[in-house]
């Protein structure tokens, strides 16, 4: 608010920028959630079926959902413990 501003009376839009602000958060809060509800139990259930075969930790398994363009693309990591003979 300037000078001309304080003496004519004349208040900035606090409406207007409060909801703007408001859009912000609200579209950051989506960007940030977490993915879908089933990511973790498909990390459980994916993590049940590599320990038939091979020994790994809870933490061996990261599934992730990554937006590629248009489309969504599930990424999934598996770390396997090194083969010692």
């Amino acid at each position: 608010m300037g000078l001309f501003d304080f003496l004519t009376g004349k208040k900035p839009a606090t409406a207007s920028l409060a909801k703007e602000r408001l859009r912000i958060i609200v579209a950051q809060e989506r960007s940030t959630r977490g993915g879908p509800d089933y990511l973790p139990l498909l990390r459980r259930e994916l993590l049940e079926v590599i320990r038939k075969y091979v020994n790994v930790d809870a933490e061996a398994v990261k599934v992730d959902l990554v937006r590629d363009g248009e489309h969504d693309v599930l990424d999934i990591s598996v770390s396997l413990p090194d083969r010692t003979p």
